[in-house]
């Protein structure tokens, strides 16, 4: 346990290729508390409201459905085969810290939404992560606003299995809590509940400036 922590502190300390080596030692590590909140690559600070890094079904698929025409199942390739969104953007946690200029690709919920052919009716994602617990919603509204993004690339490599991979959601403008790990499924609704964080006491509305932007992505 001290050894873990100390290889955490280092990271902190030297970043990213201290981290990538803390990588390896966290995934060995079976005890939650540890693998929640230690340095876990990139600069990153690893957070899970489980009992560690979930791994993916070897037969990994997203779903987008709900109130949809079309039904999606999609596979990494599916989604790589879509129209790309590629992002440079500032990833911002609500207890303080702030990784600069992240390198994102992915596609766009908006885009997945269309690609489904999603109903006049539906007001708002329900996303939920393959982990058992963590769920997220946004409303269309904000998906425009922001420019989300389903993400299966992150720092210039495939989203890594402690980083949510093989697929997260990359959520601009909003604080990181927003940005669900391990996504399996995206539901169009009418009425998304609120997510595990904001159950918890955080904000349904996320907004890092306190307020919307005034574009739309």
């Amino acid at each position: 346990m001290l050894t873990v922590v100390g290889l955490g502190a280092l990271g902190t300390l030297f970043g990213a290729n201290v981290q990538s080596g803390i990588t390896s030692v966290l995934n060995s590590v079976h005890a939650g508390s540890v693998a929640s909140v230690l340095p876990g690559g990139g600069q990153f600070t690893i957070y899970t409201v489980t009992s560690g890094y979930p791994a993916a079904p070897k037969d990994y698929r997203l779903r987008v459905d709900g109130l949809v025409s079309r039904p999606l199942s999609l596979s990494i390739a599916d989604l790589q085969s879509l129209p790309a969104t590629r992002l440079t953007r500032d990833f911002q946690c609500v207890t303080g810290w702030v990784v600069t200029k992240v390198p994102w690709v992915g596609v766009r919920l908006v885009d997945l939404a269309a690609h489904a052919g999603a109903h006049p009716a539906a007001t708002s994602f329900r996303l939920t992560s393959f982990d058992g617990v963590y769920t997220e919603s946004l409303t269309v509204e904000q998906a425009h606003q922001t420019g989300a993004i389903a993400a299966y690339s992150m720092l210039d490599a495939p989203v890594t299995r402690e980083h949510g991979g093989p697929v997260r959601l990359f959520v601009p403008d909003m604080f990181g809590y927003k940005s669900i790990k391990w996504l399996s499924r995206i539901e169009l609704v009418t009425d998304a509940p609120p997510g595990y964080w904001e159950q918890n006491g955080y904000p349904v509305n996320a907004w890092i400036s306190g307020h919307p932007p005034t574009r739309k992505v």
